[in-house]
């Protein structure tokens, strides 16, 4: 018998592994060409206006293994160390029809075909890059991709990330997010 589980025990280990990775494999994902989890968010996608030194690209981002039923997409951007903690909206962009698997760099800056840009924090239509006080440590921004059961022109244009979070209460089908940091 010892020599069954001797034999057999790392077997059974990497099936196991094996197994577990599968099925985190399996759930939604959502990841970044422009930055890394957990990584440094480069200028070019910071605030393009003089005092902040960034060109104001909106990253790009991907999302696959949707969960059944998914329509269409929402893309958030919220700096949680911003307005003292309370959390500042850089960019809301939803009715993205699912099966594009991604908004290119640049691509979500305003409203275009198959794209709706919300106001963010400024009550603007447009992706505003980071931005953080000189001096504070790296803010974390937050991106957040949403699968909804919504048709990809569902939604009215001109939702801030408040009223885009409640019109999406009993379709967001499931979220995943990237965080990247920025400071200047």
């Amino acid at each position: 018998m010892n020599l069954i589980r001797t034999r057999f025990a790392p077997l059974a280990g990497a099936l196991v592994l094996g197994c577990i990775g599968t099925a985190y494999a399996a759930g939604m994902q959502a990841s970044s060409a422009s930055f890394a989890d957990g990584a440094a968010i480069p200028t070019l996608y910071g605030n393009n206006t003089s005092d902040c030194g960034g060109k104001g690209v909106s990253p790009q981002v991907s999302w696959s293994n949707l969960p059944a039923g998914t329509k269409s997409m929402a893309v958030l951007l919220l700096d949680l160390d911003g307005n003292m903690g309370l959390g500042y909206s850089h960019w809301v962009a939803y009715n993205i029809a699912a099966d594009r698997g991604q908004l290119k760099e640049g691509e979500g800056q305003a409203d275009r075909h198959g794209v709706t840009v919300g106001k963010n924090v400024r009550g603007e239509p447009i992706y505003l890059g980071p931005c953080p006080p000189v001096g504070d440590a790296p803010h974390h921004y937050v991106l957040t991709v949403i699968a909804t059961d919504l048709a990809p022109t569902a939604l009215p244009p001109g939702l801030n990330r408040d009223e885009l979070m409640q019109a999406l209460k009993g379709h967001a089908l499931r979220g995943q997010s990237v965080v990247g940091r920025y400071a200047r």
